[in-house]
């Protein structure tokens, strides 16, 4: 309990001096000592040895990552990260905090399916196949990112957009299951580009089209492939070859110029394989897989994370007021080396959408088929998926790189070489193997992680095909499924840089046009939360 409320105090007392301390003139006059004692306090005396972060280099791959940056930058500027903050913020005012005082609620619905409902999974099966999608490498290569490029603050941005976000995603899954509705053949078809074209109205259906199209480019190109399978392929490399150097071509694979591990050309073979093995096998297949998988690993890493966190229990309170205090001022704890307090809301914000996914209206797509007859319901069973993504596993990755301080640029980490270092440092307690350990760990629960997520966009982006091009053309179907099993072969083979703007830049292009149906159905949204809690209080439904 004491150290509970020495946390609390640092947070608003970090809030309270960071606030003051935002102009731009304070930034050289500002306190240092207050600085000082901090990372004195989360700085171990030895680092670990886990080298810098040395990337594959040619003179296209270079120009490459430079443009698709240029327009990362472009989409994520302070019209989406505005859109995405006040969508949340109107939410939640709307809907009277529904997402805080009901999470104990939700939590309960969870796991306790309807006996009367109709779908295709379960209310757990269809929350386990979002976070399928969801828990990947945005909690520990994402967070890694974030924080490196937007220093500790970002931490804190990603918090703020997922508490608001919990709104958003609770108004998603209870659209989904407002306007699904159910095909000849049985099968339930639901998502954005359903409560846009019934809930707006046909004058609409050219912004579900929309939706559809950034959809399908976002499970090829982004969220879905590319950023998964280059995380597996990095912490195998990580593990198998620690000191590969892709300098030297005669220690790897040469293709265009650049020089690349085997371990990277095997493992993202291996994934591609295995891929296109399952791809083929629909909902029910990923979800049986997804309620198995999920749920252990999530525990699993919770654990492993809880356990680097007590055995560095004295530094978290320092930590926590560095991630507020560089939430404000991040120029005054990095000296200008990672950005300013818009970059540090910018990476937050952008990390915690690809993370949770509140807003970008792929969860919906699931959440349309679980087995309930209550819209209020599954939404507050989809709003788990935030909590339980976001808001525990990404908090508790971004608190093990501040505390072991593996974000600082000057050990020029990038990706899932700053969980690693982490990892490293915060469990070398363990004795002289814990890099081993850290790097094997976290190889393992990438390799469950991105997998899993690789399946449930595979998922979501045939949907989005599905509304574009009907369900019957399936010669359409199976050729994407081609192009999806080519985007995983050539994931490994970009930049860290190259792939996370991708990401960012197709998640954006999505989030628009769901962003803007919220918006426009949040009175139905809201009627139908009002009168589900009236009956519920009335006894009119199962609780």
């Amino acid at each position: 309990m004491k150290t509970v409320v020495k946390l609390v105090v640092a947070v608003l007392m970090a809030a309270f001096s960071a606030t003051a301390q935002t102009a731009p003139e304070n930034v050289q006059t500002i306190d240092r000592s207050a600085l000082a004692t901090v990372a004195a306090e989360i700085t171990m005396p030895e680092p670990v040895d886990v080298a810098a972060t040395v990337e594959a280099d040619s003179g296209w791959l270079e120009a490459f990552t430079e443009w698709i940056g240029r327009v990362d930058d472009m989409v994520w500027g302070v019209p989406l990260i505005g859109t995405i903050l006040v969508t949340g913020i109107l939410l939640t005012a709307l809907l009277r905090f529904v997402h805080l005082f009901n999470l104990k609620r939700a939590l309960r619905y969870m796991v306790n399916s309807e006996t009367d409902g109709s779908g295709e999974v379960s209310s757990f099966g269809a929350l386990c196949t979002a976070l399928s999608a969801t828990i990947g490498t945005g909690n520990i290569v994402g967070v890694a990112t974030a924080v490196g490029t937007g220093g500790p603050g970002a931490l804190f941005w990603m918090e703020v957009a997922a508490f608001f976000g919990m709104a958003t995603k609770y108004a998603e899954g209870l659209l989904a299951v407002k306007y699904r509705e159910v095909s000849p053949e049985g099968k339930v078809l639901g998502g954005p580009f359903y409560y846009i074209e019934k809930g707006l109205g046909r004058n609409w259906k050219w912004l579900a089209v929309l939706f559809a199209v950034f959809g399908v480019t976002t499970g090829l190109l982004g969220i879905g492939t590319i950023t998964q399978v280059h995380g597996i392929t990095s912490a195998t490399l990580r593990f198998f070859d620690p000191n590969f150097n892709p300098a030297d071509a005669t220690t790897g694979f040469a293709v265009f110029g650049t020089t690349y591990s085997w371990s990277t050309v095997v493992s993202g073979l291996v994934v591609t394989a295995c891929v296109a093995l399952v791809v083929i096998g629909g909902l029910k297949r990923i979800s049986k897989v997804s309620t198995i998988i999920v749920p252990f690993m999530a525990v699993f890493y919770v654990t492993i994370c809880a356990f680097l966190l007590f055995g560095n229990l004295s530094k978290i309170t320092a930590a926590v007021e560095l991630v507020v205090r560089a939430a404000f001022n991040p120029e005054a704890f990095t000296g200008g080396m990672v950005g300013t307090m818009l970059i540090a809301m910018q990476k937050g914000v952008a990390r915690g959408i690809f993370s949770n996914e509140a807003g970008l209206g792929s969860a919906p797509i699931a959440a349309a088929a679980a087995t309930t007859k209550e819209p209020v319901r599954q939404g507050l069973i989809c709003m788990t998926g935030t909590f339980i993504d976001t808001i525990v596993i990404c908090t508790m990755t971004g608190l093990a790189i501040v505390v072991t301080g593996a974000w600082e640029p000057e050990l020029g980490l990038k990706g899932v070489d700053i969980t690693i270092y982490a990892f490293t440092k915060g469990l070398a307690f363990l004795g002289p193997h814990s890099g081993m350990i850290a790097s094997f760990f976290l190889m393992v629960a990438l390799a469950f992680f991105a997998f899993t997520t690789i399946l449930g966009w595979d998922y979501y982006s045939e949907k989005c095909l599905e509304y574009l091009v009907g369900s019957k053309r399936q010669g359409i179907i199976k050729f994407y499924r081609l192009l999806y099993v080519i985007a995983v072969f050539i994931g490994p083979y970009l930049t860290v840089s190259a792939v996370w703007s991708i990401a960012d830049t197709t998640n954006g292009l999505m989030a628009f046009p769901n962003l803007v149906a919220l918006v426009l159905l949040s009175p139905t949204v809201v009627r139908l939360t009002r009168d589900y809690f009236r009956r519920l209080d009335a006894g009119e439904v199962q609780d």
